[in-house]
């Protein structure tokens, strides 16, 4: 199941996982576009690709997922938990009810989703979770970048508490990639240095490489190691000034 599935990473992961032969369970809010992806995997790789229209930051969109990862009957083996959205503007800038909304897209649902799918496949003995976070996590940048620490600490503590049960969970941190996130987040690509810019076809296969590793974290991609590597070792303040404003419009007066 790849919530977030018809756009960027999400879309990524449907098209690689479906060459690979794997059934799908594809889940975003447009329910045309939904069924025009699932159509194009089927006619091309052969898959079945069942549609599942729910939006996460509705109740409501929530439980529908969470009812069809408590399907035992037709379970599901992996779950990649991609849904998400950046806010325009910097903190005070943005509506507190769309950095409430996107809390519940990035945490709470996450939360949900992941221990609904996790209840079955330890019940299994076997399966596993993808919750995508961000490499924001490692850097100050409001409440976007606070949201995905929080899916990189609970995924990683998630992981450990369930090691021994067969259930393999891992947070995955990608930069900049090339999708429609950052447009409608209003990131535009020449306020990012054009080498920061990864390709999402590329994440995905070193993604999968490390979750077959067994890793909890994957940063896949040597650039932004580095960076994280040299965040930790830079003045905290530094650090805050260059997390704040690449990719963002100038501060508003």
């Amino acid at each position: 199941m790849i919530t977030g599935s018809t756009a960027g990473i999400g879309a990524a992961f449907a098209s690689r996982l479906a060459a690979d032969g794997h059934n799908l369970v594809l889940v975003a809010r447009d329910e045309k576009r939904l069924r025009e992806q699932a159509a194009d995997l089927h006619d091309r790789h052969g898959v079945e690709a069942e549609v599942l229209r729910a939006d996460l930051s509705e109740d409501d969109g929530i439980a529908a997922v969470e009812a069809r990862l408590s399907d035992r009957k037709h379970p599901v083996d992996l779950l990649v938990n991609n849904a998400g959205f950046g806010n325009k503007g910097r903190y005070l800038e943005v509506p507190l009810a769309d950095e409430l909304r996107m809390m519940k897209v990035h945490c709470e649902a996450v939360l949900r989703l992941t221990t609904a799918a996790a209840e079955t496949m330890r019940a299994r003995g076997r399966g596993g979770v993808i919750n995508v976070a961000s490499i924001a996590a490692f850097f100050p940048r409001g409440t976007y970048g606070a949201s995905k620490a929080w899916v990189v600490q609970f995924t990683q503590g998630a992981a450990k508490d369930l090691a021994s049960a067969g259930v393999r969970l891992m947070a995955l941190c990608p930069g900049f990639v090339r999708t429609e996130f950052h447009a409608r987040a209003g990131i535009k690509p020449d306020s990012v240095p054009s080498w920061m810019w990864l390709d999402a076809d590329k994440l995905v296969t070193a993604a999968l490489k490390d979750f077959a590793r067994g890793k909890a974290l994957s940063i896949p991609d040597p650039r932004y190691k580095a960076m994280t590597g040299l965040a930790k070792l830079a003045p905290r303040a530094a650090v805050s000034v260059v997390s704040s404003n690449v990719g963002r419009p100038p501060r508003k007066r």
